[in-house]
């Protein structure tokens, strides 16, 4: 099933931000794809940056990127797990004034018929702050391929529309 389609395709200003401990941009393959996939959609990347997965590092770019005003949406991957490091889902879950639940919902439905149960172990979230849509998911290249396909590429106009008060 795919969603009716938007009657106006507009070039959405996306952030990409890889959350890593371990990741440089040679080995971020996930980061990578998100920023191709993204363009591939006739989308614009505004900024990519590593993040190391530490909530103030973390909070200090949610900071940054509400500052650029061109900006409309931010893509984080990584630190959606359950594990002592991964503080990505807490940082960005508090940050957030209104939530997408649907999203992770979705995201948790889709990932369970790829792999299984392990699926409930990600934190994968989406919501609002101050006009710009912020998707947090998991770092896997799997994941992030089913998330930007199946999930955020067909909704990011319509949803971009939406909190911009558009029809």
């Amino acid at each position: 099933m795919r969603p009716h389609p938007d009657r106006q395709q507009i070039a959405v200003n996306c952030a990409v931000i890889t959350v890593s401990d371990t990741r440089t941009k040679e080995t971020d393959q996930s980061g990578q794809l998100i920023q191709q996939l993204l363009t591939d959609a006739e989308h614009q990347i505004v900024t990519y940056a590593l993040v190391k997965d530490e909530p103030k590092e973390i909070q200090n770019w949610l900071i940054e990127l509400d500052r650029k005003s061109e900006l409309q949406a931010i893509i984080f991957n990584g630190g959606t797990g359950i594990a002592p490091r991964d503080t990505t889902y807490d940082v960005i879950n508090n940050w957030l004034t209104k939530t997408i639940p649907g999203f992770g919902e979705i995201f948790r439905y889709l990932s369970y018929q790829e792999i299984g149960s392990r699926a409930i172990a990600s934190r994968a979230v989406a919501g609002v702050r101050n006009q710009k849509l912020i998707f947090s998911l998991p770092g896997s290249l799997n994941a992030v391929k089913l998330a930007v396909e199946q999930l955020i590429l067909p909704e990011l106009n319509h949803l971009i529309k939406q909190v911009q008060g558009k029809k």
